[in-house]
């Protein structure tokens, strides 16, 4: 008892209760990720899901809790969020379900589902996780997004009318989702704009891709409050957006052509004129370069040798076809425009930034995403952020910071602090100094539950082992 009266007091943050911890971490090096600094020699104590405290790490003074962890040399910040992943394929149910440790194992503790086909499983393994029944990341859902009718996408809950849009709410509201998302399949222009402001009028964070009969401040102005893909905020960088937005919504443009009109007409100081009102509007952008960049370079990685496949589900691969195939049809001029594409949008990445919009970090990992990894492709992302343009602890803030906030969650999540949640990323080197260093992970805290290297390990060799079961079983049906 007086080791532990003790480290209530020794701690700059005083205990609400001095009880003993389940987890405690000493001599550890917190990383600020809002401040981009490390602040060493640090013990963190966990209870219950939470950090109860933190504070100095003083030599030969360990408190008393059921696990002590050993943080000397190593570096604690929050765990990873992937803010766009698509859970999906009616019958890829079970190969989603395994995705969900994989998550974990790689330090994703929290994901934002942006619409699928299997909204009930995932809106169970919301319930599950949060209620410590399923280990995965923490889940926060738009359930089925809003289009209009005959959407290509299955899942959609298709809309044609004011009062259908009611409906197709009011469902969403009794699924309890975490915000909404519409996207620009067939939704006409109006109805878009009306349905963003339907949604924002009953309380939700609105995101979408763009119409291309709209504008970007269009969309902005209607409250929009996430732009989903980098891609789309190229057309506010032209200075005829306008124009080539009206030709292509009357069909005198095909989707190539005013493609390459953004590009020719493209302006740095256009973009950062534009990108100020979007910040002022409280319009994020989530730019998924990862999925981009992999689509875009399909000609020079086919990502046929890539290890992390060995994780996957077979059916779930067999998703990533339909991409691959379309690239290959794709002649040298499209092929040139792809990069072109990427590389113009990626671009435009450290003016976002300059602008002073909330840049948040997320992947469009899933099904159908080609060679768009779930877990791996978040460190992927965060490197490219670095390379086009972001610091580490930019690119770190955008996945750590600006996640949580666009859910009005920061009180909970952001940092490693007293009352915050207890989903930590233990890592080998430090992220602020090289991004890269996300992936040397020593362990992953989950609602207070420590995986350390050896647990990861097994997780992945159970998942590896079971995909490699499904795909004999395959093998033998045949």
């Amino acid at each position: 008892m007086k080791t532990i009266l003790f480290f209530c007091l020794l701690l700059a943050y005083s205990y609400t209760a001095c009880a003993q911890p389940h987890l405690l971490i000493t001599d550890v090096n917190i990383v600020d990720v809002a401040a981009g600094k490390i602040i060493p020699h640090q013990s963190v104590a966990i209870k219950a899901g939470r950090i109860t405290a933190t504070g100095t790490t003083k030599p030969g003074k360990t408190p008393e809790a059921a696990r002590v962890i050993d943080g000397k040399g190593k570096y604690l910040l929050p765990g990873l969020w992937d803010n766009h992943v698509h859970f999906g394929g009616d019958t890829l149910i079970d190969e989603n379900e395994q995705l969900l440790p994989l998550f974990l194992a790689m330090g994703v503790t929290s994901v934002r589902d942006c619409a699928g086909d299997i909204s009930l499983s995932v809106l169970q393994w919301r319930q599950e996780i949060r209620a410590g029944q399923r280990v995965g990341p923490t889940i926060f859902t738009s359930g089925p997004k809003l289009e209009g009718k005959k959407s290509i996408w299955p899942g959609d809950l298709e809309i044609a009318s004011e009062a259908e849009l009611q409906q197709a709410l009011d469902s969403l509201q009794k699924l309890k989702v975490d915000f909404v998302k519409i996207t620009d399949n067939t939704l006409q222009p109006s109805l878009f704009l009306q349905s963003i402001r339907a949604a924002r009028q009953r309380g939700w964070k609105v995101t979408g891709h763009i119409p291309v009969a709209l504008t970007i401040q269009e969309v902005a102005d209607a409250g929009l409050s996430a732009i989903e893909h980098l891609g789309y905020v190229v057309r506010a960088a032209s200075s005829k957006e306008i124009d080539i937005t009206k030709q292509r919504a009357a069909g005198a443009l095909t989707a190539r052509q005013a493609n390459e009109q953004f590009l020719e007409t493209f302006d740095t100081t256009i973009a950062l004129a534009n990108y100020q009102k979007l910040a002022a509007n409280g319009t994020a952008v989530v730019p998924t370069m990862i999925g981009s960049y992999a689509t875009a370079y399909l000609d020079q990685n086919q990502h046929l040798n890539d290890d992390y496949l060995k994780y996957l589900g077979p059916e779930f691969k067999r998703t990533y076809q339909w991409r691959v195939d379309r690239a290959m049809k794709d002649d040298s001029a499209a092929i040139d425009l792809r990069h072109r594409m990427f590389e113009t949008a990626a671009a435009l990445l450290p003016y976002l930034h300059k602008a002073g919009v909330s840049i948040i970090a997320g992947t469009d990992a899933g099904y159908l995403n080609s060679f768009d990894y779930p877990g791996l492709g978040m460190h992927q992302e965060l490197e490219l952020m670095v390379r086009y343009g972001l610091t580490p602890q930019a690119a770190l803030q955008a996945s750590i910071i600006n996640g949580p906030e666009f859910l009005g969650l920061g009180k909970h999540y952001g940092a490693v602090r007293k009352g915050k949640m207890a989903d930590l990323l233990l890592l080998d080197a430090d992220p602020l100094q090289n991004i890269r260093a996300t992936q040397q992970i020593a362990g992953v805290i989950k609602q207070g539950t420590y995986w350390d290297s050896k647990a990861i390990q097994e997780q992945l060799l159970k998942l590896q082992q079971w995909v490699a079961e499904k795909e004999k079983r395959e093998r033998g049906q045949k």
